[in-house]
């Protein structure tokens, strides 16, 4: 069985599928790329090179998948960065073509956008269509805080706020519910300040759990820590089908690859160094039903 995973590519550092295929290989899944653009780099350098490859070779390269009669191996299709509207029509009939022969197929969706402190960083009409037409696809999402908010149109600066954020995501079909990041007392547009510790949370429409882990300082914004959370999640999910054990396993792989990265200083994950921490974690964490 094969995840079809259809996001960005860069040619250096690690974002889209170039920082979800590698640890979804590490962790013994067959991966199936598909690249929605290709760039030099990512695009929190503030420069790069390249262009938004389109829906039509999305398209084209599944219906190849489809032709060679293989979409029934396919047991779940990942999502990131899109690039354009379009693509994420592409990536929706691409859901669609692969239920159609595998209809247990899992789509987990990471509705890119946006983040705190920053705001939206993808074209107009791009969060309208993650909002009303590609989470109603999905079984899991896995938005950021900011993300969230944009989803739901729901304020997050409280717990309390943001399980009603989360219900009205559930409310729209996914099963589950992954808020990658989350900090209690920030508004969308607000700074961000790092602090001793940051949160994730996982909610399956019955319980929700929050995980802890430390938050480490980094003075850049660390690309494909979103990237690595949703393909790590997706992984350790088709293995357990269980919310909790699955949440603690991806805080714990992620936050030792934050660790390696912190350590070496380097201004891209440190996805090869650190490959140990994906399918080994050194640390343990444990989520908290709420």
């Amino acid at each position: 069985m094969a995840i079809l995973s259809i996001q960005s590519h860069v040619v250096y550092g690690y974002a889209g599928n170039t920082a979800a295929v590698f640890p979804l290989q590490r962790l013994g899944r067959e991966v199936w790329a598909v690249n929605t653009v290709e760039f030099s780099n990512h695009t929190g350098y503030g420069a790069w090179r390249g262009e938004v490859l389109g829906s039509a070779l999305a398209e084209d390269l599944v219906q190849g998948l489809e032709e060679r009669g293989v979409l029934g191996d396919c047991e779940a299709v990942l999502s990131g960065y899109m690039g354009d509207a379009d693509v994420g029509q592409a990536v929706m009939h691409g859901v669609r073509r692969v239920r159609s022969v595998n209809p247990t197929a899992l789509y987990c969706c990471d509705p890119v956008m946006g983040d705190m402190g920053r705001g939206f960083y993808v074209k107009p009409g791009i969060p309208d269509m993650f909002k009303n037409q590609v989470i109603t696809l999905a079984d899991i999402i896995t938005p950021n805080q900011f993300e969230l908010e944009a989803l739901s149109g729901m304020d997050t600066s409280s717990l309390a706020l943001t399980r009603k954020a989360i219900d009205a995501l559930h409310a729209k079909g996914p099963r589950i519910v992954l808020v990658t990041s989350f900090r209690e007392g920030v508004s969308p547009l607000g700074s961000v300040v790092p602090g001793d510790h940051i949160d994730m949370l996982v909610s399956d429409g019955k319980e929700v759990y929050r995980i802890r882990t430390p938050e480490l300082p980094f003075t850049t914004i660390m690309a494909g820590s979103g990237d690595l959370t949703a393909a790590v999640f997706l992984s350790r999910y088709l293995e357990t089908r269980d919310s909790k054990r699955t949440l603690e396993l991806t805080a714990a792989a992620v936050y030792g690859v934050m660790e390696v990265t912190f350590r070496t200083a380097r201004r891209e994950l440190s996805l090869i160094q650190a490959q140990d921490e994906l399918a080994t974690p050194s640390c343990a964490f444990e989520a908290i039903r709420l």
